[in-house]
């Protein structure tokens, strides 16, 4: 079992890093709080779960061990993959996650897309007696507040890219991307994204 990988981080996008260590780039899918705390990085340390199948063989990176337990937490749900669990924190940080968890709020978790209510129930139902038992809530800190990214096409690109690799049609996405940044030139990409996975049907 990997428990993680370190490293000189050689690619990095909004669903997708690479790190190489030793020779060797290992590719990870991520969050796009994971995403946000390496911005400006060099190196970094990436918590490991391995997904393993007869036809694939899929790696998942996250930038603490918080995040890494809550994802393990979400997939032991059913209806909920590594995709969706993905998502998820993609959408709320492991804390927020907690918050929307602890207090029944599955009006909060059915706006994440592809959650609709009865997975919304089973989710809260299943994990709030589980993340009280963690106790990692308010430890967690997940790195915030990026310098600003100069609105370009290479902006909308890198956004529309990242929610293809999420798997929404690149055509639907790009229109989503270029409506945001029209109204909010400045955001960055993974605001950018957020705000998409909020509004692609």
């Amino acid at each position: 079992m990997i428990e993680y990988i370190k490293g000189e981080l050689a690619d990095l996008t909004p669903a997708y890093a690479v790190v190489e260590t030793s020779g060797v780039g290992y590719g990870l899918n991520i969050t796009l709080n994971t995403f946000d705390a390496l911005q400006g990085r060099k190196d970094a340390r990436l918590y490991v779960f391995e997904s393993i199948r007869e036809d694939a063989y899929t790696l998942y990176g996250f930038a603490s061990r918080e995040e890494r337990e809550m994802f393990l937490l979400l997939i032991t749900v059913s209806g909920v993959g590594a995709n969706t669990a993905r998502m998820i924190l993609s959408e709320m940080t492991p804390v927020e996650l907690c918050g929307v968890i602890s207090s029944g709020n599955e009006k909060m978790l059915k706006t994440v897309k592809g959650i609709g209510l009865r997975t919304a129930q089973r989710i809260i139902v299943d994990l709030r007696d589980k993340i009280a038992a963690l106790g990692f809530a308010d430890d967690v800190a997940v790195a915030a507040g990026p310098a600003a990214v100069q609105v370009d096409k290479e902006v909308k690109d890198e956004a529309v890219g990242a929610l293809t690799m999420l798997g929404f049609a690149p055509a639907p996405s790009a229109k989503v991307v270029v409506a945001i940044l029209k109204e909010q030139p400045a955001l960055p990409v993974e605001q950018v994204v957020k705000l998409a996975l909020k509004q692609i049907k």
